[in-house]
């Protein structure tokens, strides 16, 4: 096929020999099948930040960690040096996020290089060498639906363990080749910590998953994953080895709200105090 402009430079520069055809086109990038020597593999080439289109992309960019204060200012102001550094943030957390969750003994594509808004990496396959199939595009039976349901919800775990969240989890960003599931797509991934959002985007993550395999495993969808592994993260008790059962115990215990206002009230009180002995002085 007709080499594509943005995959052009990293041919002239010899590390793709050949592009062999597009694979998707996403919200986010376009993937190509490209061979590289003797292998095969994927390059993803990011879209500009005006070309994508990934709803309240703000949301997820929120807490991330920039490189020095130079670059955050600049990336405040909006000038054309702080929109390039704020596109490479974007697409070197997709990397970084790949290289700790495959230490984190979570599956995911291998990545190779980074380079100009492309990103080659592994291509996952099939037992037959081909592309491998979306789990959307799979069928399950019940017992295979919760085995690899308990599988992602542990790499949900690994994943939070390692302070992240994926952020945009559903059957569409996961692959099924001959070993199980293999997460993919990553460019949006959250810090657990840092971000205001972090837990309803764990929520929905896991509430995608679980709603997917519970149409193969109906006793699934009245699980509480979400809510129980947040709650564990939250106390401080989460660990990659953390026995799961999908139960959840909401808290009955309504809130003392006049103790709190109370408190609200003492504080002011003793600022203002503060205040007018300053005044005094």
């Amino acid at each position: 096929m007709k080499i594509p402009k943005r995959l052009q430079p990293l041919v002239d520069d010899g590390l793709i020999d050949d592009v062999i055809r597009r694979l998707k086109s996403g919200k986010e990038a376009d993937v190509f099948i490209v061979r590289c020597g003797n292998d095969i593999r994927c390059a993803k080439v990011y879209k500009e930040a005006d070309k994508r289109n990934f709803k309240q992309a703000v949301h997820y960019q929120e807490g991330r960690k920039v490189r020095n204060s130079r670059d955050a200012r600049a990336m405040s102001k909006g000038s054309r040096f702080g929109r390039q550094q704020q596109e490479e943030a974007w697409q070197n957390t997709e990397v970084d996020a790949l290289h700790l969750l495959a230490k984190a003994g979570v599956r995911v594509p291998q990545p190779d290089i980074c380079l100009d808004g492309v990103l080659l990496m592994e291509l996952i396959t099939d037992e037959e060498g081909l592309v491998a199939p979306r789990l959307s595009d799979i069928t399950l039976e019940p017992a295979q639906a919760l085995a690899d349901h308990a599988l992602m919800m542990n790499y949900a775990v690994r994943m939070l363990c390692a302070g992240l969240v994926h952020g945009d989890l559903s059957e569409f960003n996961v692959l099924m080749d001959k070993n199980g599931p293999v997460i993919i797509d990553l460019p949006q991934v959250v810090d657990a910590a840092a971000n205001n959002h972090a837990k309803s985007m764990f929520e929905r993550d896991i509430n995608n998953m679980t709603h997917y395999y519970g149409q193969f495993a109906p006793q699934l969808l009245g699980s509480k994953y979400a809510k129980e592994i947040w709650a564990l993260y939250q106390e401080g008790k989460l660990t990659p080895e953390s026995t799961l059962t999908g139960h959840y115990q909401e808290s009955s215990k309504s809130a003392d709200v006049g103790s709190v206002l109370d408190e609200i009230q003492a504080a002011s009180d003793a600022y203002q105090r503060q205040q007018m002995a300053r005044n005094e002085e």
